[in-house]
């Protein structure tokens, strides 16, 4: 099977300066259940949410208004049955350009491939988080309000699944 790595973008009508510093403002579009520094090279942050979701973050690249990538150096993700570290090792990349008076997002989950027990659900978390918070956060400068319920869906997607 071909490894595709999931991967989508966003366009918004700002610098790639104020998107790229806006971005490294992790918790204020991905989750607020965040500790550590993402704003330098080899920062390290962790996303925890208990019993659900667990990684720690490496910033690996960081080119100021280009590009950023994060290397996951450790994964639980609890709610899978097989391999529940399944996002160790895998690397998140935002490459950002510009055109005109607009900035181009590209953010890939290189190692986030269609075979992963994961991919479906990762990747309907991954479009909310981009497509809508990010997008959001960049447009507007504030956490969305739907971000701010994050625990509620998460909740929701786990008792569907019967992982509560």
């Amino acid at each position: 099977m071909e490894n595709l790595n999931y991967s989508t973008a966003i366009q918004v009508e700002q610098t790639a300066e104020e998107v790229f510093n806006l971005i490294c403002n992790v918790p204020e579009w991905w989750s607020k259940d965040f500790s550590g520094k993402s704003s330098n090279l080899h920062d390290e942050f962790v996303i925890d949410h208990p019993n659900q979701h667990y990684s720690r973050q490496r910033v690996i690249e960081f080119v100021p208004y280009q590009s950023m990538v994060w290397l996951v150096t450790e994964s639980r993700l609890n709610w899978l049955k097989n391999n529940d570290q399944e996002w160790t090792n895998t690397e998140m990349e935002f490459q950002i350009s510009s055109a005109e008076n607009k900035v181009r997002i590209q953010f890939t989950h290189k190692g986030l491939s269609p075979e992963k027990e994961c991919y479906s659900m990762c990747e309907q978390g991954w479009n909310m988080v981009i497509r809508e918070w990010l997008y959001h956060y960049l447009t507007t400068g504030k956490p969305s309000e739907e971000m701010k319920k994050a625990a509620e869906i998460r909740n929701r997607h786990l008792k569907n699944m019967g992982k509560e």
